[in-house]
């Protein structure tokens, strides 16, 4: 599952959680029971946001055994790990 950073603005507080992409957290109380932390003094309906992140990247350099690399770079060799501007 991927992974989310979503931010209250009531507590200022940055909480990173994983669900289905199809998901989405609207409240601090639903953000913390996701987490499994405690709301403390934040009221559960105070609203919270996800985060733009980059996300995962896969490289060739985290691939497990017997799968290929990376392609390398279309213009032949533009960047030292051949994903031009992923490195």
């Amino acid at each position: 599952m991927p992974t989310y950073d979503y931010r209250c603005d009531a507590n200022g507080r940055v909480v990173e959680v994983s669900h289905r992409m199809s998901e989405t957290l609207a409240t601090w109380g639903e953000l913390c029971a996701r987490a499994g932390i405690e709301a403390g003094d934040t009221p559960p309906g105070a609203p919270v946001h996800r985060l733009a992140t980059g996300g995962n990247i896969v490289t060739s350099n985290s691939l497990g055994s017997g799968q290929a690399p990376a392609p390398a770079c279309g213009t032949g060799g533009c960047c030292a790990n051949g994903l031009c501007g992923l490195g």
